[in-house]
């Protein structure tokens, strides 16, 4: 699997400025507007905008089986599409998550992991349907989310040492849920706040000095 090693643009916000697609709306987009007076790294920490969990959802037990009505699911697919691939389950964040790997995965990724974000929504919606509740469920492919997560991290830390060094908010570029929330988590663990703003797909994060 072939991944960018483009960092993504950055640039000073004004100091006082206020292949395949997604296939269902992603319950970790529904998250409040950037006119709204809201902490959105905490919103978007506590589980991208969703906050409906169920207790089914919140259980050890009811993560467990999501993870494995998404493993049945995407075995079948496999199957299906005679590809080979190891599908790991685990618990994260109380989320469940589902990671596949081994054998040539890169199209099922996509570009930019946009046929992941499709395959991950299909999976959210056969746990939906089996167990009647809705999932955050979290699926990697080929290790693409793990590498995306490094370089984001990596990219909200540096860009929270610019902020506190210069005192000025810095804008980076448009990202999805899973990609804000990462930053989001970095800057939080820098010690900073940050807030996203705009409407998606342009929607993006914020990095606000202390």
């Amino acid at each position: 699997m072939t991944e960018s090693s483009a960092e993504p643009h950055v640039e000073h916000a004004e100091p006082t400025g206020s292949s395949a697609e997604s296939l269902l709306t992603d319950p970790e987009s529904t998250e409040e507007s950037s006119d709204q007076s809201v902490d959105e790294s905490t919103e978007e920490r506590a589980g991208d905008g969703d906050t409906s969990a169920s207790p089914a959802r919140s259980s050890a037990s009811g993560l467990e089986r999501e993870s494995e009505i998404a493993a049945d699911y995407l075995e079948e697919l496999l199957d299906i599409a005679d590809l080979d691939g190891d599908i790991d389950m685990d618990i994260e964040r109380d989320r469940a998550s589902v990671s596949v790997v081994g054998g040539d995965l890169d199209h099922l990724v996509g570009s930019e992991g946009a046929v992941l974000d499709a395959l991950q929504e299909l999976t959210r919606l056969a746990v939906l349907t089996a167990t009647g509740e809705r999932s955050r469920l979290m699926l990697d492919i080929g290790g693409f989310r793990a590498g995306r997560r490094a370089v984001l991290t990596e990219l909200g830390s540096t860009t929270a040492e610019q902020v506190k060094e210069s005192g000025e908010p810095v804008r980076l570029d448009p990202m999805n849920p899973f990609e804000r929330k990462v930053v989001h988590d970095a800057v939080a663990a820098a010690g900073l706040r940050s807030e996203s703003e705009g409407e998606e797909p342009h929607r993006r994060v914020v990095v606000l000095p202390g």
